[in-house]
C-alpha cells in the first residue's frame, strides 16, 4: 500500500527560559494510504504538536517529516501554504467556525483561499453540507447551530478542497457522547467509504480501538506502543 506520511527521528524541542522542552523526541511513524490511525497520548504527550507538524503549521527541530515523499522541512512558506489547502484538512475540538457566516459561507471559504470560481465553490459547500446530513441548515450561523451541528459544518470546511489526510484534534472533545459517536460514525464513512486517511488525536483507548485500525501511543514526546489490526 501506498505511503501517505513517514517520519523519521522527527522532533521538536521548544526552549522556555533554560528550559528545553522535547515535545516531541524521536518519532518515526510510517502512515499508509486510507489508514484510520489514532493517535493517543495524555495531555502534553505530542499529539497535537505532531498534527501541527503534519499540518505544516510548525517546523520540525530535527528529523524528516515526509507528506506523498515530500519533505516539509525543507519547503518555504509559500509551498507549505500550498500543502495544507491540497493535502491536509483540519478538525478542531473548538470547531473555529466564523460566527458571522452561514455554514454555507464557512465551508466555501476553505475553496476561496484555493481560487475556486465562486458559483463553483457554492455549489461544493452546499454538496459537502448535504453529505454530512445538514441539507436543511446549509444558511443558518453557528450559534444557530447544535456543538455536533457546528462539527459537522467543520467537517465539511476540512474536505472543500478534497484532501487525503483528515487530521482531527480531539474532535468530540466539547460533544456529548451520543453526539460523538454520530461523528466518529461520520469520519469512519469518511475513511470506509471516502477513502480518506484519518489521524484521530484521542485521550480515549476505547475510541482508537473501536475506529482505528493503526493506533500509536506518545508519551513525552516518544512512541510508547504501536500496533496494527
Amino acid at each position: 500500500m501506498a505511503v501517505v506520511l513517514e517520519t523519521r527521528d522527527l522532533k521538536k524541542h521548544y526552549t522556555m527560559g533554560q528550559v528545553v522542552v522535547r515535545a516531541l523526541d524521536g518519532v518515526s511513524l510510517t502512515i499508509e494510504c486510507g489508514e484510520f490511525l489514532g493517535l493517543l497520548g495524555t495531555s502534553g504527550s505530542g499529539k497535537s504538536t505532531l498534527l501541527n507538524l503534519i499540518a505544516g503549521l510548525d517546523r520540525p527541530t530535527e528529523g524528516t517529516l515526509k507528506v506523498f515523499d515530500q519533505d516539509l522541512a525543507g519547503m518555504s512558506r509559500e509551498e507549505l501554504s500550498v500543502h495544507r489547502r491540497k493535502n491536509v484538512g483540519m478538525i478542531f475540538q473548538s470547531f473555529n467556525l466564523i460566527p458571522t457566516m452561514s455554514a454555507l459561507e464557512n465551508v466555501s471559504l476553505a475553496m476561496m483561499f484555493a481560487g475556486v470560481p465562486r458559483t463553483q465553490r457554492l455549489q461544493r459547500a452546499e454538496e459537502l453540507l448535504g453529505s454530512v446530513g445538514l441539507g436543511g441548515r446549509q444558511l443558518h450561523k453557528p450559534n444557530e447551530l447544535s456543538g455536533g451541528e457546528q462539527q459537522r459544518v467543520a467537517i465539511a470546511r476540512a474536505l472543500a478542497n478534497d484532501p487525503a489526510i483528515l487530521l482531527a484534534d480531539e474532535p468530540t472533545g466539547n460533544l456529548d457522547s451520543r453526539t460523538a459517536r454520530e461523528i466518529l460514525g461520520l469520519l469512519h464513512e469518511l475513511n470506509l467509504h471516502g477513502g480518506k486517511t484519518i489521524v484521530l488525536v484521542t485521550h480515549d483507548s476505547n475510541i482508537a480501538s473501536q475506529f482505528a485500525h493503526h493506533t500509536v501511543a506518545l508519551l513525552d514526546g516518544q512512541i510508547v506502543a504501536e500496533a496494527r489490526s
